[in-house]
């Protein structure tokens, strides 16, 4: 399984002077004009508490049909960890993942990663940082597992606008190869581009590509309609 308004308001203060009868009358200077509006200017929401959560659209690319609406809420978070409910609209059961604090998936309830899946953030984001990784994934219902190996680079800074609102945000392109370990044979790519937004701690936009002896599986993008803190 592969994998959220402050409206400005600016107050006017008037002066009244006093003119002397020696003085021609002066108008008074005109008021400047009131700050524009920012319409859906991002919640700050930096530091992940209990109950922010974070509604998805899930688009595939490949017929352009809405796949899925997805929310995830914070059920708890530690000094380590972050714990996380996921649900799909129009379906009562949920579903739970476990994420480091760098947004790194450890656990989604089927596959585990040791040490994390690499889809996480490398903070400081700079643009032109790279970063690599491994780690395995265990499938838990199946019992089998996977060599991951992986890079990351953050390629620019953009300002992004969904549904919910506008962002400045860090664009990161994410690749990852994954071998089965009982066959070498079976290989899996999968390419992901991720716009992070630190205002608010989350991803507002994700595009993936998955591909199987290089032949395209997958494509799909997500993107953020909502957020929110309880």
């Amino acid at each position: 399984m592969w994998r959220s308004t402050v409206v400005a308001t600016v107050g006017l203060l008037a002066t009244v002077g006093f003119v002397s009868a020696q003085t021609p009358a002066q108008s008074p200077p005109a008021a400047p004009p009131p700050a524009a509006e920012t319409p859906n200017a991002p919640e700050p929401m930096e530091d992940v508490q209990t109950g922010d959560h974070w509604t998805y659209q899930v688009r595939d690319d490949i017929t352009g049909d809405i796949k899925s609406t997805i929310t995830n809420t914070v059920t708890d978070a530690s000094a380590s960890e972050i714990n996380m409910r996921f649900s799909l609209l129009g379906n009562p059961t949920f579903g739970y993942q476990t994420f480091d604090r760098t947004w790194n998936l450890t656990n989604n309830g089927v596959w585990k990663f040791a040490p994390n899946d690499g889809t996480g953030i490398r903070p400081p984001l700079t643009v032109g940082k790279t970063w690599s990784f491994k780690n395995t994934a265990l499938n838990t219902k199946a019992g089998n597992s996977l060599k991951r190996s992986g890079t990351a680079k953050v390629v620019a800074q953009e300002s992004v606008t969904t549904s919910a609102g506008t962002f400045d945000t860090f664009k990161i392109e994410t690749t990852v190869q994954e071998d089965n370990a009982a066959d070498a044979t079976k290989k899996l790519q999968f390419e992901q581009q991720t716009w992070y937004a630190p205002a608010i701690d989350h991803w507002v936009k994700r595009s993936s590509v998955t591909r199987s002896d290089g032949r395209i599986r997958d494509k799909s993008t997500m993107e953020l309609v909502e957020y929110g803190r309880r």
